[in-house]
């Protein structure tokens, strides 16, 4: 079955969730853009994928979105750290996670529905590299 195991601050704290299908995935980014600025990022964990011998997962997804602009950016780190790759550079772009920055490449940003794309493809694939979306090498 594909799970997605997600954690984000929300107005009430910090938030873990489980989504299991396109319709989740969605209400999750809605509830991103529909929350304050300094809120607006979560990190994402594919079930279906196996765990470490220490325990922790062998990948990170790191989703940011701006309800302002309607743009945001992943991040994946699975064997190497990945990011979103867009057409405009906006120099090195914010987004807050879990209360702290998490900082996102230049170039990185790509329209929202895309951001959505790429999340129901990561639930769907079982946590592999989402196609949908271009991806550049992480500098940082």
């Amino acid at each position: 079955m594909e799970v997605l195991d997600v954690q984000f601050q929300s107005e009430r704290g910090r938030v873990r969730a489980l989504l299991v299908s396109a319709d989740d995935v969605d209400s999750f980014i809605d509830v991103l853009l529909d929350g304050r600025h300094d809120r607006n990022c979560a990190v994402v964990y594919s079930l279906d994928r196996p765990t470490l011998p220490s325990g922790y997962r062998d990948h990170e997804l790191a989703v940011g979105v701006d309800r302002v602009t309607q743009v945001g950016a992943l991040t994946l780190s699975v064997d190497e750290g990945y990011v979103s790759k867009g057409s405009v550079d906006r120099g090195i772009r914010e987004y807050m996670l879990l209360g702290h920055v998490r900082e996102f490449m230049p170039g990185s940003e790509i329209p929202v529905g895309l951001v959505r794309q790429a999340v129901k493809e990561f639930l769907g694939n079982g946590g592999r590299v989402p196609t949908c979306i271009e991806w550049q090498k992480e500098e940082f």
